[in-house]
């Protein structure tokens, strides 16, 4: 770990530090120093913090208390800063029974469909299955529309109806920040058209997809969660990812909830209603996220797009019991996604299946038509159990234990059954400094966030943001250069000590979150919630995703004492996506016959 002094942490040379399990390198649980608010007493923190003089001093304390200024600010590295985590690579053909290897240049279309043919026949996984609960994926949406047994504007009209009723009152789930019955409709019946015509474009085509409010969307605005942002910043066109999903056919349906400026973790947003968690609706579905993981865990859509920034996708998707893949960073055009955090947040896919979030990653990646190459041709895993070599997994024991007692039993209970069915193998490795790479994250996500909208912040003030979001821009504001600095240096040294880890195993594995879903209480509905300590708990197990650029999968594979979803986490080398989706499919094939159906959920497929 290195020396602790008064004015910050000597971390020892990288070649010098013991990754190994007996190492002696300490681990620091977070030592989070901030009582829960909301309510009353947050706008009374807000006022304080707010005053010049006051919050200087409060902010002050507050970086001191929770270590950022020993770990981070004053800290003592040999690193040069890394400010983006883009990683070199080189051109290396997979085993073609494991991997397929696809050309430059083809359509989001014909991607899809090489995406087709790495699956193994659904029709024979659906035969062989005895499932109390089975998701519809996007092949099951594709075979109905083409055998006329349903068709696309049916299953819009249905999904309308679904959303509206989950407005109600008696419900208040708050999926989505805007959709618009009609432009839906308009979809779904060009798509019913194409299949009438025996035109369909891809598998997607007809296929409801949702957006997460971050990126734009068109004929919706880009709230980004807030009551501003699309006043200053008007949406004019699809971003690039929307842009590939509506080149196959698939239908849009509208922009979902999200923590406001994705600066939280909970989801929970006083402007628009929290997205609640369809397990069970009185707890939080997660941030930022959160509408995206909802409307897929609730059977409103099979797929939704969310932004990852700090374990946005990943987190809710763990909560929602669903799939959440976040890939390389670059992988996936940012363009057209609000710029709230250029280096650490990325385009990513929540999924009720494996397979789905296979179809639709090969849909979205690929470099910009405009870009040079910056990224490695796309491989694709051949879904066939089968033919899978064998996995080593690194596990740095009290980083993994490092939650709750029901997910550490429920995870483990997975590594055992990947063990015994595939014989993959778990290598005990120690990875250093956890707690400071998750300040340094939030230091850098803080400081590109505010950076992003400081002059649309000068024009409108913070009186138009929530009072939770006020506190998260008066921290984010008090970062200075050094603080930002010594931020990119953590960077540069932890992606030294992940590059060595790596040498040792195929991927990184974890718990998702430290804890599960936790209730929503009734004060936060004017103000949102402030609330560190679960914070740190479920961002735990998600910054080397983000602050790294490293590819990332969550499966589901259980469920707490009260029947809330559990999900294990997979991290691996740059740009092996193909590999996660081959190993997030192994461990969702040994757990989808205990996958229980959520209290809120609807079916859209079913015939009448």
């Amino acid at each position: 770990m290195g020396i602790l002094k008064d004015d910050g942490l000597v971390y020892e040379a990288v070649n010098e530090v013991d990754l190994g399990p007996n190492s002696d390198q300490l681990y620091l649980h977070a030592d989070v120093k901030a009582p829960r608010m909301a309510g009353f007493l947050a706008k009374v923190f807000v006022w304080f913090l707010e005053m010049k003089l006051i919050g200087n001093i409060l902010l002050y304390f507050l970086k001191k208390n929770n270590r950022i200024q020993k770990l981070v600010s004053f800290g003592v590295l040999e690193e040069s800063p890394l400010y983006v985590p883009l990683h070199p690579y080189e051109e290396i053909e997979e085993k073609e029974e494991e991997f397929k290897c696809l050309n430059r240049g083809l359509s989001p279309s014909q991607q899809v469909q090489h995406a087709v043919d790495c699956l193994q026949s659904s029709e024979m996984i659906h035969e062989n299955s005895n499932f109390s609960f089975r998701r519809w994926t996007i092949m099951d949406y594709s075979r109905a529309y083409a055998s006329r047994q349903i068709t696309p504007l049916m299953v819009a009209e249905r999904l309308i109806s679904a959303v509206m009723q989950s407005t109600f009152p008696e419900m208040n789930m708050s999926f989505f920040i805007s959709y618009d019955a009609h432009d839906i409709l308009r979809q779904a019946t060009e798509s019913t058209l194409r299949y009438q015509r025996g035109e369909a474009i891809s598998v997607l085509d007809g296929v409801p997809i949702a957006v997460k409010d971050e990126i734009d969307c068109t004929p919706y605005p880009t709230t980004g969660g807030s009551k501003w942002l699309h006043k200053v910043r008007p949406c004019k066109e699809d971003a690039c990812c929307v842009k590939r999903l509506r080149a196959c056919g698939a239908t849009l349906v509208g922009k979902t909830n999200m923590h406001e400026l994705g600066a939280g973790t909970s989801g929970i947003n006083p402007h628009y209603g929290t997205s609640r968690n369809p397990y069970d609706p009185k707890r939080i579905s997660g941030g930022s996220s959160s509408g995206s993981a909802a409307v897929v865990c609730a059977g409103l859509c099979p797929v939704a797009l969310g932004v990852d920034g700090g374990g946005s996708v990943r987190m809710p998707a763990a909560l929602c019991g669903v799939i959440g893949l976040k890939p390389s960073f670059g992988r996936i055009p940012h363009t057209g996604v609000l710029p709230l955090n250029w280096t650490v947040g990325m385009v990513g896919i929540l999924a009720g299946t494996v397979e789905d979030s296979l179809i639709v990653y090969s849909a979205i990646s690929g470099d910009a038509e405009s870009q040079q190459p910056t990224t490695p041709r796309l491989h694709l895993s051949n879904m066939n159990l089968s033919n899978m070599s064998r996995i080593r997994m690194a596990k740095s024991n009290e980083w993994f234990n490092d939650c709750s007692d029901d997910i550490r039993a429920c995870c483990l209970r997975a590594l055992a059954g990947l063990h015994k069915l595939y014989g993959w193998e778990t290598v005990d490795v120690t990875l250093p400094d956890i707690e400071a790479m998750r300040l340094a994250h939030y230091v850098t996500i803080g400081s590109e966030c505010t950076t992003s909208i400081a002059h649309h912040l000068e024009k409108t003030g913070k009186s138009e943001s929530g009072w939770d979001v006020r506190v998260a821009l008066s921290i984010y504001a008090s970062f200075n250069s050094r603080d930002y600095l010594n931020a990119q240096r953590i960077r540069k040294r932890q992606m030294k000590l992940h590059e060595k880890i790596f040498r040792m195993a195929d991927v990184i594995v974890s718990p998702m979150v430290g804890v599960t879903a936790y209730e929503i209480k009734d004060d936060v509905r004017e103000t949102g919630e402030l609330d560190y300590v679960n914070g740190a708990a479920l961002v735990r197990y998600s910054i080397a995703g983000n602050f790294l650029g490293l590819p990332a999968v969550t499966v589901p594979v259980g469920y707490d004492r009260l029947g809330l979803p559990i999900g294990i986490q997979f991290i691996g080398k740059p740009w092996s996506e193909a590999k996660l989706i081959q190993i997030a499919y192994a461990m969702e094939a040994l757990c989808k016959a205990e996958y229980k159906k959520p209290q809120v959920y609807y079916d859209l497929l079913t015939p009448n």
